[in-house]
């Protein structure tokens, strides 16, 4: 596990877009594959570099989450890990309930 992360990771398949946050209309299509309160993975073949600021966007089960992030860590030619940043109230209470559900899932798995 990441030193670096904060509480942990559920796995979550769903579409994102992520652009530089100088340049929020500059978006790139990627996929989010790990989820928290605190941040996500995206995975795509061209990470933004660390230390980026970046405005994110996950759509998953009719619903969306959007936040500013930091990119904390890169994978090279894989993905980035995101810390949020300004999360919105009504973005939080999204993220709790992809997190619950996560929650659930798993338990039912095990």
């Amino acid at each position: 596990m990441n030193p670096d992360r904060r509480g942990f990771r559920f796995s979550l398949n769903a579409a994102a877009e992520v652009a530089p946050e100088s340049s929020p209309s500059a978006t790139v299509s990627v996929r989010a594959t790990e989820i928290s309160l605190h941040g996500c993975y995206l995975e795509t073949p061209a990470p933004f570099a660390e230390l980026s600021a970046v405005f994110v966007k996950i759509f998953h089960e009719n619903e969306y989450f959007e936040s500013k992030g930091t990119v904390i860590y890169v994978k090279p030619a894989s993905g980035m890990g995101l810390e949020f940043r300004e999360l919105k109230p009504h973005c939080r209470v999204v993220l709790q309930k992809w997190i619950l559900a996560a929650l659930r899932s798993q338990s039912k798995a095990q």
